[in-house]
């Protein structure tokens, strides 16, 4: 009896858990909707703000997160965006995303004078909170990939930033890893709805920067 009682208790908890775990992912991807559009549909805004994906072996942009910077790549080109802040992790030595997001954008066509690096995005809300309070970034298009772009529109909604976003449709290349990022979205969904009502303090804030105004101010090339 004491056996049975205690499957019956985690068999509902389980299956409470199961139909939890998708309201806070529904809910994000609902209220978002109409802030998500393609690169052709996407409004003008000042800036694009690049979430880091990670690195390959050799120090350059990991597959996605390559994607995701040829997508701001192409803002700019159209003229939708006239700086790229590029938000990731330099916490230890021989890892730089914000350098490697430079150079890919530099190599790609955006004037240097155009990218911005934000060398403490160590989470999308961080990336997003320092974009507004550290950058002074009030209006933007998010870049990254379909499957986390509701949960980076909302946080960037969330810390100030009047947000569009534009999202990478990975699945034809990266397979497992857009399957693994849909799987991931639905516990994360749940952080990113508190942070929407909390507002945390980044991990690091620091002193506000001038790049973002000196990089719209910059000449176009």
């Amino acid at each position: 009896m004491r056996w049975s009682r205690r499957r019956v208790w985690f068999l509902a908890t389980a299956l409470g858990a199961l139909l939890v775990l998708p309201v806070p992912f529904a809910w994000l991807t609902f209220t978002t909707s109409e802030h998500r559009s393609s690169v052709g549909d996407a409004p003008e805004r000042p800036v694009a703000i690049v979430l880091g994906a990670g690195l390959a072996e050799d120090g350059s942009p990991a597959t996605l997160l390559s994607r995701r910077l040829d997508i701001a790549a192409e803002l700019y080109d159209r003229g939708t965006v006239q700086a790229v802040l590029v938000s990731g992790d330099n916490s230890r030595e021989g890892y730089n995303e914000p350098d490697a997001m430079h150079d890919h954008l530099v190599a790609a066509g955006v004037p240097a004078a155009h990218v911005v690096g934000d060398y403490a995005g160590f989470s999308t809300w961080d990336s997003c909170a320092r974009a507004n309070r550290v950058f002074g970034v009030d209006s933007a298009i998010v870049v990254t990939q379909e499957f986390h772009l509701p949960r980076a529109v909302r946080l960037c909604q969330a810390a100030g930033v009047d947000t569009a976003g534009v999202g990478d449709a990975s699945g034809e290349v990266r397979t497992i890893a857009t399957v693994y990022g849909y799987v991931r979205e639905l516990p994360a969904a749940f952080k990113a709805a508190l942070d929407t009502v909390l507002t945390p303090e980044p991990t690091f804030l620091g002193p506000p920067e001038a790049g973002i105004d000196d990089a719209l101010a910059a000449p176009a090339d």
